[in-house]
């Protein structure tokens, strides 16, 4: 009864702390990443031409630029939000593996759960922009599943990392390149609940039913309307029943959906819509790596799932505001969300 009146009362503090406090106790967080990574290259330059050669534009380069991506930008978005993020995935033994690795450096983020493989490519996605608009976009990458041996190793080096590093919240951050494969996902939820971790997931298609008994399961309105056997709209009965049967499918304590621009979805309670801040929208992507950030800062620091949605919602937003693939701005988050709470 004891013990129960202590959570009881923890509980209590943290949802009623004050902004400052919310922010200072994210910086305690360490937060292990796993899934895929990859390198969002940006060509930049002025369209004043059609080409002679077929009836497409000529872009006269003016920049170019690497940004980490993926999983990579969620640990981008864990240390703007004043966490300290520990990257495991794996890249190629390439010249862009090597670029991605530089940029870590860099950042000042870890590459200790990092490997390099011989067997596979560097995940790169090159986007050419003009007057910052999209123009093109080439992909290089495998998507292939970690072959045996890869796999063996990339699950022992991560628990031998726990072993030695104490982790608030493990981050599943799937884009279906390969790192994350069943067996690795059940591999590492287990660890979680053995070692009393929380866990949290920002899913994908392919994998989207192999998260049996994470904390929190975070989809998008399109990946649940592909994967459920039933009509989902952005309504609270119709995302009520879509929770309902994820919950059913793999147990999992918490869902949080992602609707755009009409905000997210929690089943706190008995469900609600947080609607999100009309914003001047110049490029979505990246969005739903800052909204995962800040999703799991929130569990792993025991926030009200409420509360933690009205951080993601303005978290995803702000990164909406520029073009290309960003981190966030931890000091116009922590005013938005002071306005927020106390508005």
């Amino acid at each position: 009864m004891e013990d129960s009146f202590l959570d009881i009362a923890t509980n209590l503090s943290i949802s009623t702390m004050n902004t400052e406090s919310i922010f200072d106790r994210f910086e305690q967080m360490n937060v292990l990443i796993v899934g895929d990574v990859m390198i969002d290259r940006y060509l930049t330059g002025k369209i004043e031409r059609i080409s002679p050669e077929a009836p497409v534009p000529v872009v006269n380069l003016e920049t170019a630029e690497n940004r980490l991506g993926g999983a990579a930008n969620v640990a981008l978005n864990v240390k703007a939000l004043g966490a300290t993020p520990y990257l495991c995935s794996v890249i190629g033994d390439d010249k862009y593996g090597q670029i991605f690795q530089e940029i870590l450096a860099e950042e000042s983020i870890s590459t200790k759960c990092l490997r390099v493989s011989s067997e596979r490519q560097t995940t790169v996605k090159t986007r050419i922009l003009s007057n910052n608009q999209h123009v093109l976009r080439v992909d290089e990458e495998d998507t292939h599943d970690l072959s045996k041996h890869e796999k063996e190793d990339y699950l022992a080096n991560i628990k031998e990392f726990l072993d030695q590093k104490e982790i608030h919240v493990i981050l599943f951050q799937d884009y279906n390149k390969g790192v994350l494969n069943p067996n690795t996902i059940r591999e590492l939820i287990l660890e979680g609940i053995k070692r009393d971790i929380p866990t949290v997931v920002d899913p994908k298609f392919k994998n989207f039913w192999e998260y049996k008994r994470v904390t929190l399961f975070k989809p998008n309105l399109r990946e649940i309307a592909a994967k459920v056997p039933f009509e989902v709209s952005v309504d609270l009965e119709s995302l009520k029943k879509a929770t309902r049967h994820i919950q059913q499918q793999i147990g999992n304590q918490h869902t949080m959906i992602t609707l755009s621009n009409q905000g997210i979805f929690t089943d706190e309670h008995s469900g609600k819509i947080l609607p999100t801040k009309k914003r001047a929208i110049a490029d979505v992507c990246g969005a739903g790596d800052a909204v995962i950030s800040a999703t799991a800062l929130g569990i792993a620091s025991k926030m009200e799932l409420s509360k933690i949605a009205q951080l993601a919602n303005l978290a995803g937003g702000q990164v909406c505001e520029r073009v290309g693939v960003s981190p966030l701005n931890l000091e116009q988050l922590k005013v938005e969300y002071k306005n927020l709470i106390s508005g």
